[in-house]
Order: C-alpha cells, then structure tokens, then sequence
C-alpha cells in the first residue's frame, strides 16, 4: 500500500504491518509545511485507517536532514500575539497525535534535525541515527523565538534542566555520539542505507510484539512527560518572544542569509 499527499511532500507506505512516512522535500532539508505537519498527524490519529500498521518509521527523504525544522517562510504572514499562539497550538496538536499514535513510533534520523524536525523526533518513541546526526533548536542565533511549554517539558524529560540550557542557551547542534550518550538514540549507524536497513529490522521486532502492551507503555510514558507541563501556561513566553522586533528581525535575516542585529525588543 502507498499513500502520497497532494504535493508529494510526505511519502507513505505501508509493508507487511510497517508504515513508512518519509518527509519529501530534500531540496529544502526536508523543511516541514503546515500540510506535512497536518499529514503526519492524519496518520498518526488513525493509523487503522491508514493501512493499519503495527508500527511507523518516520525518516527524511536523502542523508542530509531528517527535518530542519518549519519553513521559516511561513512566519512571514505572523502580525499578531493569536498568529503565534495559534501556530504553537497547531503544532503541538500534531505532537501530542504522535505521542497519542495507538502504534509505536520509531525516527530514524539522518543528518540535521533541528526545530519543528527535532520536536517530532522528540515526540516519537524511538530514535535511531546515522553518524551524522545534529540535534538542535538554534534558535537563539536564528528566529529569536522560543518553545512551546510542551516541548521544553519534553526536553526537560529527556536531557534534565541544565543540559536544555546549555543547548538552546549556545544554540549548537548536537553531534551523534554526544547524542546517543545521553539517551536521544537507542543507536547510531554509519550511513542512511544502514539506518534503514536498521530501522526494518527494529520495526519488525516490535511489529511481532503484544500490541496492547506497547500502547500501554506508550501512554503511560506520555502521562508522566505530560505531568511535567501540567497546570504551566507559556503563552506569555510564546506572545514575549512571536511579537518582538528581534523575530521579525531574526527572520528577516535568515531568509536573507545575513546575522541578526539583536536589540532585546
């Protein structure tokens, strides 16, 4: 079974109980669309309706980025505090129907995987990479925006308070070892054909395992990440940072492939 969307931007297919979305825009660093965004999280809602796998793999099109995150150009239409709320709303829909998905997720990560591409590999339940993995949200020395509360809970989950800092705070990627070190792969291969390869394997042990069970875990590990945010409100965050002349700067100057004048405001 194959499914692909409109513009092809997201590959899907479905063999012998493994569902296989492939984000399709290479020549952008697989740079996500609201349409990607929205057709991942169509998957993931309903995955039965889908093809009916008993686990998905989601990967980049290429070796040179699993995702690089959203594409900036679509920030241009921002003008308001709802503007950047309603993005963050969005996106975090699209997060919580990956983590909610009733089948287990795997990410198998070649290359940069950075923004919007590392929150989604954030919100899968695996991860595998090549050796040429870089994890990151330089957003610091980029847009000048921030994170949702959602996906700083789930950083905060995964790499503890001090080592979120110190990634955002330097705005540096992450390099594969360093990554596997501290728990974002299960493991790194030396080439995309191998983490394919890799990630079949992988796909197919947990395709023959008690589907209730990995559901199960799945949602409990979700509850306890949730809990992490529960009752925290980061809309004024989103609105400081969205609103600020140093976004509209910061976005100016990527499109433009210049740095950034940063004034705080």
């Amino acid at each position: 079974m194959t499914e692909t969307d409109v513009n092809d931007e997201i590959l899907y297919t479905v063999e012998d109980g493994i569902g296989t979305i492939t984000l399709n825009r290479p020549q952008a660093r697989n740079a996500l669309t609201f349409a990607m965004y929205e057709r991942i999280a169509e998957i993931c809602r309903d995955p039965a309706a889908h093809g009916d796998p008993r686990v998905i793999v989601m990967t980049g099109a290429g070796d040179k980025a699993f995702a690089a995150g959203t594409d900036i150009a679509q920030f241009r239409a921002f003008e308001s505090a709802e503007d950047a709320l309603a993005y963050e709303e969005r996106i975090e829909k699209v997060m919580g129907a990956i983590e909610r998905c009733p089948v287990p997720t795997l990410a198998a990560i070649s290359g940069a995987v950075t923004g919007g591409g590392a929150g989604i590999a954030l919100a899968c339940d695996l991860r595998i990479a090549t050796v040429t993995a870089r994890f990151g949200f330089p957003i610091a020395r980029t847009l000048g925006n921030c994170l949702s509360m959602e996906n700083y809970a789930r950083l905060y989950a995964m790499l503890g308070p001090a080592r979120v800092k110190d990634i955002v705070f330097t705005a540096r990627l992450v390099e594969a070892e360093e990554g596997r070190q501290i728990g974002l792969y299960g493991e790194l291969l030396p080439d995309h054909a191998a983490l394919m390869q890799r990630a079949g394997e992988l796909a197919r042990t947990i395709a023959g395992h008690a589907p209730l069970t990995m559901r199960a875990t799945k949602e409990a590990m979700r509850r306890l990440t949730a809990a992490t945010a529960e009752g925290l409100d980061g809309r004024d965050l989103v609105t400081l940072c969205y609103t600020s002349a140093d976004f509209r700067e910061g976005m100016e100057a990527f499109l433009g492939k210049r740095t950034p004048n940063w004034t705080g405001r």
